[in-house]
C-alpha cells in the first residue's frame, strides 16, 4: 500500500495532474467518477493568494467527493510561499503541493515553477521551509531538470525528501524540452533506482492509456503515475489504466450515450461552481475533446461554441445523442498528442 503521510493511496496510484484551466472542481469531479485516485487543484500563486486574490482563492474550492486532493502552489519568493502554504492549508485539503515543473515563460522567468531549477539550493531551502510551515503533507511535481547540461533531479530527489517532502512526481521533460518532444523516462527511472530514496515516486509525461501505462510501470519502477493530456475530454482514462493494468484488457470505448452523459454531469457542475455565463464560456475548450471520436461532428461544435444559453446546450446535446446513436467512436490518441502537442499547454503536462 502506497501512503503519502498517513494518507492510503492504494497500491499502484493513478493521479490526475493540476492543470491550468482545466482541473477544477467540475472536471475532477468527473474524474473521480472513474477512478482517479489523488488530484490536485489548478496550480495558485502563493502572490494571489496572499493578496486574496480572487481568482487565487477560488482555487482552492474542492469537495469533499474528491478526497484525498492536494492544493498546489507556485512562487519565487520564500516568505510569500510559506504564507500561501499556511493559507492553503487552511481550506483543510489532504496535501500541499510545490510545482516545481511549469515552464511557462511569465512563471520560469521570475524564478518560479521550473525556473527555480536554475538555483537548486533556493529550491531546497523553499521546500523546507514549506514543510516546516505546514501540519499536512508536502509533495513536490518538477522536471528532470533546467535545462541539459543540467539534468539535476537524481539530486534534486535526495535533498528534497532530506528536507521533508512526502511524495515526488517527476514530469519526464526539462524547462526548456517542449511538450511535442516525447518524454524521458530514464532518469525517472534512476530517482526510483536510488536505494536512498524511501518516499513514493510518481510518473508523468506521455501517459494516455492502458498500454503507455502499463509501459511505463513496468519499465520505470515507478510507484503511481499522473495522467494530464491522456484526461482530456477523456476522464474514463483513469478506468482503461486500471483495467488493462489489472487485467491486460481494454474497456469498450465511451459510446455516444456515455459521453453525453457525463458532459452533462461536467457541464452542470461547470454551472453550479461558476454561474452559467462563465461556465458556458469555460466549457467551450472541453467539448473537441470530449467527441472528437465521432466523424464530421465539426458542424455541432461550431453550434456548442456559439451558444451561451445552457438549456439551448442541453437540447444540442440531446440532438447530437440521437444523431450519432449507434455510431462507433474512434480511438485517437495519436491525434490527441499532436493536436496537444500544438498548444501552449506546459504548465498542464
Amino acid at each position: 500500500m502506497i501512503k503519502i503521510g498517513n494518507i492510503n493511496i492504494g497500491d499502484f496510484p493513478i493521479l490526475l495532474a493540476p492543470m491550468e484551466d482545466v482541473s477544477d472542481p467540475p472536471f475532477r469531479y468527473v474524474c473521480k467518477m472513474f477512478g482517479a485516485d489523488i488530484m490536485y487543484t489548478e496550480f495558485i500563486s502563493s502572490e494571489g493568494l496572499i493578496r486574496d486574490a480572487a481568482k487565487s482563492v477560488k482555487k482552492l474550492d474542492f469537495s469533499e467527493f474528491e478526497r484525498p486532493i492536494g492544493i498546489q502552489i507556485f512562487g519565487h519568493d520564500i516568505d510569500s510561499m510559506i504564507k500561501a502554504a499556511e493559507y492553503a492549508e487552511r481550506a483543510n485539503p489532504d496535501i500541499i503541493d510545490i510545482n516545481y515543473g511549469c515552464p511557462v515563460k511569465k512563471v520560469a522567468s521570475k524564478g518560479a515553477g521550473s525556473g527555480i531549477m536554475n538555483d537548486i539550493p533556493k529550491m531546497v531551502a523553499m521546500t523546507e521551509a514549506v514543510v516546516k510551515a505546514v501540519k499536512l503533507p508536502v509533495t513536490v511535481k518538477t522536471r528532470l531538470g533546467y535545462d541539459e547540461d543540467r539534468k539535476d533531479i537524481v539530486e534534486i530527489a535526495e535533498r528534497l525528501q532530506d528536507v521533508g517532502i512526502q511524495a515526488l512526481t517527476i514530469h519526464g521533460r526539462l524547462r526548456t524540452t517542449r511538450s511535442s518532444v516525447p518524454a524521458d523516462w530514464t532518469l525517472i527511472g534512476k530517482v526510483k533506482q536510488n536505494q536512498r530514496m524511501t518516499i513514493p515516486v510518481f510518473g508523468n509525461g506521455d501517459v494516455i492509456d492502458g498500454p503507455s501505462a502499463k509501459y511505463f510501470r513496468d519499465n520505470y519502477g515507478v510507484d503511481g503515475l499522473m495522467i494530464a493530456r491522456g484526461s482530456y475530454g477523456n476522464p474514463w482514462v483513469f478506468r482503461e489504466v486500471k483495467q488493462y493494468l489489472e487485467k491486460g484488457t481494454l474497456p469498450e470505448l465511451p459510446d455516444i450515450h456515455e459521453r453525453i452523459r457525463i458532459s452533462k454531469i461536467h457541464l452542470g457542475k461547470s454551472v453550479e461552481w461558476k454561474g452559467e455565463r462563465q461556465a458556458m464560456m469555460e466549457m467551450r475548450k472541453h467539448w473537441g475533446d470530449y467527441f472528437k471520436a465521432f466523424p464530421n461532428f465539426k458542424p455541432f461544435r461550431i453550434r456548442i461554441m456559439q451558444t451561451d444559453q445552457y438549456l439551448e446546450l442541453l437540447k444540442i446535446l440531446d440532438e447530437i445523442a440521437e444523431i450519432y446513436d449507434g455510431v462507433m467512436p474512434i480511438k485517437q490518441h495519436d491525434e490527441q498528442i499532436k493536436e496537444a502537442s500544438d498548444l501552449p499547454l506546459e504548465c498542464r503536462l
